[in-house]
């Protein structure tokens, strides 16, 4: 235990003061001659007073006279409201609603998603008007590419292979890389020298590009020359 702790304990009683804050309750004190008696704090009803000036009587105001006979009625009065829509019109319904949660909230049905309100549109299942704006774009841009290439061909002398063309240059390099591949399989297993290794790398290359141009003419159908 720190020896500073009993003056410590003496600063912070010194700053403390009884109901400092709110203070003492100041209530009023009760007279002893004035103590609490029985059904003294019990609801009691207004007394009635009578005053002189306002004399209140059980039976209604005087009335109006009865007109008598030779009293003309007042004539040439009109109203503008339609006696006859008021009497054949509909009474009003109220909207259809839905209650969505326990507490009791509410919205309305046509609003809710429960009624097929989109599925008996007249233009339900059709192509909306901005695909067709959006796919008309990209026709014109699939014109345009096509136009731009065929100019491009025509300035560079591009020629265009026929499907009869096609299959012929297949055919010669199939044939071309089964002559190769035959001298490659010729070779002997040991390359002992540098002339068989610079010679089975030539063969590896051939190969190779064979290859490719194989694979490029069997993926694509329509080929360009130049």
């Amino acid at each position: 235990m720190s020896k500073y702790r009993p003056t410590v304990v003496l600063e912070k009683q010194l700053t403390k003061d009884a109901m400092k804050t709110m203070g003492p309750a100041k209530v009023e004190v009760p007279s002893p001659e004035r103590f609490l008696k029985k059904h003294s704090k019990d609801p009691k009803s207004p007394q009635k007073t009578l005053c002189s000036k306002d004399v209140r009587h059980t039976c209604t105001g005087k009335k109006a006279a009865v007109p008598l006979k030779t009293d003309i009625p007042p004539m040439g009065i009109h109203t503008t409201r339609d006696f006859i829509r008021t009497a054949t019109a509909v009474p009003m319904k109220p909207r259809p609603t839905c209650v969505d949660t326990r507490n009791g909230h509410k919205q309305l049905l046509e609003n809710s998603g429960l009624v097929p309100k989109y599925t008996k549109k007249k233009q339900y299942g059709e192509v909306p008007e901005y695909l067709q704006q959006r796919n008309e774009e990209e026709r014109r841009e699939q014109e345009e590419l096509h136009h731009f290439l065929t100019e491009q061909r025509q300035q560079g002398a591009m020629k265009h292979l026929t499907e009869e063309e096609r299959r012929a240059t297949l055919e010669g390099l199939k044939k071309s890389w089964d002559k190769l591949h035959h001298q490659y399989q010729s070779l002997s297993f040991v390359t002992d020298n540098l002339s068989k290794k610079a010679y089975r790398d030539q063969l590896e290359l051939q190969l190779q590009q064979l290859e490719g141009d194989i694979n490029l003419f069997e993926r694509f159908k329509t080929i360009y020359i130049q």
